[in-house]
């Protein structure tokens, strides 16, 4: 197979990081997105994140971070090569033909043998299709996901990944699903955190969700908007009681929500504070990615 022709019909890319350093992968044709790319893959954990500026990070150690955590929770005797998985990302973004990529890399407990490369990191990278004009302008429909629920919520393993399929939907009027716990209040989406905006305060699960970095961040830039968080599971039954609602994840930003199942947040409408925040969003990664 040629690798080359491949990223240049998909632009998706596939490497091992060996002992030797990076190599790069064969994609099959038939690849449809980033994800479907890594299912060849013993399960493990993983990240995702955009770049900005082609080739900068926004808060890259954060996911390191979060990744060690995820390793030592599961009991891994093995430890992140930071280093030398920091330098295989900048490199790859340097050289990705797009002008930004979503990079996700995944790390195993012990290293498997891919088309003959052996490695324990593997990355990912496929082009970054921005959310729509549209979606930010006017909101997005999320649904409940009962059926759906991570067992492992400060744990980021490709199992998850794999059984939350076909989610998330996003389109505009199905974007994502989101989880409930037993008492009938809001945890998360299926990819992404979700919070509510009621007055000057921007309410989000503080535990049992998965430690999102664009939600990390956004704790930062609610204190440049006059907003504070407040860490609370919101019941489904206050849901028509809040202002405004919103999305966030590393690959998309901040993405308006304007309906929850069948009930409307708000008017309706986008609302300013969500509109304040996905400004302030982007204008931190600016200052701010590396």
């Amino acid at each position: 197979m040629n690798t080359s022709s491949t990223s240049k019909i998909s632009g998706l890319e596939f490497h091992a990081l060996t002992a030797a350093g990076p190599k790069r992968l064969a994609v099959a044709l038939e690849t449809g997105t980033i994800h479907e790319l890594l299912d060849c893959l013993p399960l493990g954990v993983y990240s995702a994140l955009r770049t900005f500026g082609h080739d900068r990070f926004l808060w890259l150690d954060a996911h390191f971070d979060r990744t060690q955590r995820s390793m030592e929770q599961l009991g891994w005797p093995n430890r992140l090569d930071r280093e030398a998985l920091r330098r295989a990302l900048y490199a790859m973004a340097r050289a990705y033909p797009l002008p930004e990529g979503v990079v996700r890399f995944d790390v195993l407990r012990e290293p498997a043998t891919i088309q003959g490369a052996t490695a324990d990191v593997f990355i990912a990278l496929s082009p970054y299709l921005p959310v729509p004009d549209e979606f930010l302008r006017e909101g997005v429909r999320v649904e409940f996901a009962p059926h759906l629920r991570r067992e492992t919520p400060l744990i980021k393993t490709t199992e998850f990944v794999r059984r939350r399929r076909p989610l998330p939907w996003s389109t505009r009027e199905r974007y994502e699903g989101v989880l409930l716990d037993d008492d009938q209040c809001i945890l998360e989406c299926s990819s992404a955190n979700i919070a509510f905006v009621r007055g000057k305060r921007v309410i989000a699960a503080g535990d049992g969700v998965l430690e999102g970095i664009t939600s990390l961040v956004l704790r930062k830039v609610t204190q440049t908007v006059g907003l504070e968080f407040e860490d609370r599971r919101l019941p489904v039954a206050e849901l028509g009681d809040v202002d405004e609602a919103f999305l966030s994840s590393s690959s998309r930003g901040v993405v308006p929500i304007v309906q929850v199942e069948n009930t409307r947040i708000g008017d309706g409408k986008v609302g300013p504070r969500t509109r304040a925040l996905l400004e302030g969003y982007y204008a931190f990664a600016e200052r701010e990615a590396k």
